[in-house]
């Protein structure tokens, strides 16, 4: 049942109390020297902090962001779907010892499942994917973060994770939505019905909706192209990420671990030997039958990475020598494991300059022609690959028109938009059509 906002009044007091904010001195070092707590979204939800119906823009912070996620963000329903047909099917398949709801595996990324002795009274897990997800435990800033001339450093030496690092933030994000050794979706996962796991930073920030503003979104006004960046940061965090997670796979029990490989090189819609695009192409650097290493997480940087000049034809080869390790008849998983652990560096380093390469209108088209000129590689990496540039292409393309006129903006969204419905039936769909629909939206860029 969603909970009223009184409920959340009478919690956010609770909290208070809880953690000592009422009829004591707001000091951070007296706050910072007991254990953080998670206090759950009822202490964000008073109208006079996060809870306001619409934004504010006399203040540095919207003032509206709890309602935002409670009402239109997915995250707030993350944990009420436990409950739905296929996750009670999942939970059976699965032979968990408990319901879906109840049991550790799907509640680690379905809500904020902390230990017992780290929550507050107002703690409730059935609030989902809620505001310390991301932002950490409250406990010890929750009070003293509202207080004039607190500032932000404070609130992360208090205990807040930093949220405005977009390399921090895309590792928080990719804990849940690629995984991490304590909580992950594997192949066995995805047999009984949970979703394979995609990512892409800026595209995401966008339909969540934000509940946050950006650089740009403040006085004096600033990074004007921060999707840019977030973009260019997201894709070398979530390739570096990955490539960890081959190496821990490679060194686990059940090598191969096919979550890591390319679905559709299976689960594709069968045809006649004569019309498969897929024995047209062939099978380069693998032999045939042996399904291929997901490329999606590197498809897009490997356009962003030309824009540093430094690393990029070092990152594409080696890339292109574990593709070719992964897929080979008697793979080396030591090798796997430590080719992917030093190759995840690298794209730690590339995540790193990312941070401070200037963005500007032209290097965002440099990108657009780039990712949407290299049709035939990124459309022959199959479904998951053209899903990333697509959303690469759009969220650049927003960016793009958000801060210039293009006068040809309409056919190029039509373009855009045209890749999406491609998408629409990932057991049909077809590379040498999408790389044709890549080259119509490269062709209309100027």
């Amino acid at each position: 049942m969603p909970k009223s906002e009184l409920h959340y009044r009478i919690e956010f007091l609770k909290t208070l109390l809880v953690v000592g904010l009422i009829g004591v001195s707001l000091d951070a070092s007296c706050l910072a020297a007991d254990p953080p707590k998670y206090t759950g979204p009822g202490s964000c939800a008073s109208p006079s902090c996060h809870g306001g119906v619409a934004p504010r823009s006399d203040n540095s912070v919207w003032q509206n962001e709890y309602s935002t996620w409670v009402v239109k963000d997915k995250h707030a329903q993350a944990y009420t779907v436990l409950s739905n047909p296929v996750a009670v099917r999942m939970a059976k398949i699965l032979e968990l010892s408990s319901s879906a709801d109840t049991a550790p595996k799907c509640l680690a990324c379905h809500t904020l499942d902390v230990p017992a002795a780290d929550r507050a009274r107002t703690f409730d897990l059935a609030d989902g994917v809620s505001c310390e997800s991301c932002h950490g435990p409250a406990s010890n800033w929750l009070g003293p973060h509202t207080t004039k001339g607190w500032t932000h450093q404070q609130s992360i030496d208090a205990g807040m994770y930093d949220d405005r690092d977009l390399i921090s933030r895309s590792q928080k994000c990719l804990t849940c939505h690629l995984g991490t050794s304590e909580k992950f979706v594997d192949h066995q996962m995805i047999a009984a019905g949970h979703p394979d796991l995609y990512f892409e930073l800026a595209s995401f920030s966008a339909v969540m909706p934000k509940h946050w503003q950006e650089p740009r979104d403040r006085e004096p006004r600033q990074d004007a192209w921060i999707e840019v960046r977030a973009l260019a940061v997201g894709q070398a965090v979530q390739l570096s990420q990955q490539l960890r997670r081959v190496a821990r796979n490679a060194q686990g029990p059940n090598w191969p671990e096919y979550s890591e490989l390319d679905c559709f090189a299976c689960h594709h819609g069968l045809t006649a030997a004569l019309e498969s695009w897929r024995q047209k192409l062939g099978y380069t650097d693998r032999r045939a039958g042996n399904p291929p290493w997901n490329l999606s997480r590197f498809v897009v940087l490997r356009s962003i990475a030309a824009e540093d000049r430094s690393g990029a034809p070092h990152l594409s080869q080696e890339i292109d020598r574990l593709y070719r390790l992964i897929g080979d008849t008697s793979p080396d998983r030591s090798q796997i494991a430590t080719r992917a652990s030093a190759v995840a560096d690298i794209a730690d380093r590339l995540a790193q300059r990312m941070m401070s390469l200037p963005f500007d209108q032209a290097a965002t088209l440099r990108l657009l022609k780039s990712i949407s000129g290299d049709a035939d590689y990124i459309s022959s990496q199959d479904e998951r690959a053209a899903e990333q540039a697509a959303m690469a292409l759009d969220s650049l393309f927003v960016v793009y028109t958000r801060n210039g006129r293009v006068d040809n903006a309409d056919a190029v969204r039509d373009a855009i938009h045209a890749l999406f419905k491609q998408l629409d039936d990932p057991s049909s769909y077809s590379a040498p059509k999408f790389a044709q629909q890549m080259r119509v939206v490269n062709g209309l860029l100027k």
